[in-house]
């Protein structure tokens, strides 16, 4: 099975944009992450959006890892079937 990583680099914003960007984009993939063919890797320098997606992206039934990164924090979504 093929496996498709969307890279998202939202550094430079703040939430609740970082929220509502991350949110657009798991809305059009969502059946594709479901499946377990897409995930989705988020660069983001702002410690909010490692809270707030997280906690909106569990509540659709997808998983989420967040790590600290040289660049600001990498958020990965994704489901792990």
């Amino acid at each position: 099975m093929k496996h498709n990583t969307i890279k998202m680099d939202i550094r430079g914003q703040i939430c609740p944009s970082c929220l509502l960007l991350a949110l657009k984009e798991v809305n059009a993939n969502i059946e594709a992450i479901k499946r377990g063919e897409s995930e989705i890797r988020i660069l983001s320098d702002d410690r909010h959006a490692t809270a707030t997606i997280p906690d909106a992206i569990m509540k659709m039934g997808i998983s989420t890892s967040v790590e600290k990164t040289d660049e600001g924090f990498e958020i990965r979504i994704f489901d792990e079937g």
